[in-house]
C-alpha cells in the first residue's frame, strides 16, 4: 500500500502520453484528462493518509503534472486560438520556474519543487479551466496570474531556503 501514491503519480504519466495518441474532440481525450487530473488530486493526500511521503514521491509527483501539463499543451493548443500576450506570459512563466530550478541547483546542489499551496490551486484551476479555452480567455487569464504569484513565490521559497 505505501506504493500505491507512486503507482497513481505513474499512471497518470502514462495517461498523459496515452493523450498524445487521442483525438481531443474525442471521449478517449476528456476521459484521460479527467483521470489524470483526479489523480493528481489523489496521490498526495493518499501518500499523507498511508504515511508514505518521500522525496522520491514529491519528484514523481512534480514530473507526472510536467507531462500531463506538456502533453494537454501538444494536443490543445494547436486546437485553440491563443492570443500572442498569452504565450507572451506563460513564456515569461517557464522563464521565471526555469530560473528556480537553476536556483536550486546551484543553492543545494539538486533540483526543488516546491508544493506550495499557490502551486496546488493553479494546477487545480488549470486542470478546470484548460477546457473552457475553446470560448474564453478570461478564465484562463486569472489562472495565468496565479500561476505567476505561484511562481515568484517558488522562487521566493527556493533562494530563502525555505523549502529544503
Amino acid at each position: 500500500m505505501r506504493h500505491l501514491p507512486n503507482a497513481i503519480s505513474s499512471l497518470r504519466v502514462a495517461g498523459s502520453i496515452g493523450l498524445l495518441f487521442c483525438d481531443v474532440a474525442g471521449w478517449m481525450f476528456w476521459a484521460l484528462y479527467a483521470l489524470c487530473g483526479i489523480s493528481d488530486m489523489v496521490d498526495g493526500p493518499l501518500a499523507r493518509k498511508l504515511q508514505a511521503e518521500s522525496k522520491t514521491g514529491a519528484v514523481l509527483d512534480s514530473v507526472a503534472d510536467i507531462v500531463f501539463v506538456a502533453c494537454c499543451a501538444i494536443r490543445l493548443f494547436p486546437a485553440l486560438k491563443i492570443p500572442v500576450w498569452l504565450w507572451i506570459w506563460a513564456g515569461m512563466i517557464v522563464i521565471i520556474k526555469m530560473v528556480n530550478q537553476i536556483s536550486a541547483r546551484v543553492l543545494c546542489k539538486r533540483f526543488c519543487f516546491p508544493h506550495t499551496w499557490a502551486n496546488k490551486l493553479t494546477g487545480l484551476l488549470l486542470f478546470l479551466t484548460m477546457p473552457t479555452m475553446f470560448w474564453s480567455m478570461i478564465p484562463i487569464s486569472i489562472v495565468a496570474a496565479l500561476a505567476t504569484f505561484a511562481a515568484v513565490q517558488e522562487g521566493h521559497f527556493i533562494r530563502t531556503k525555505q523549502v529544503f
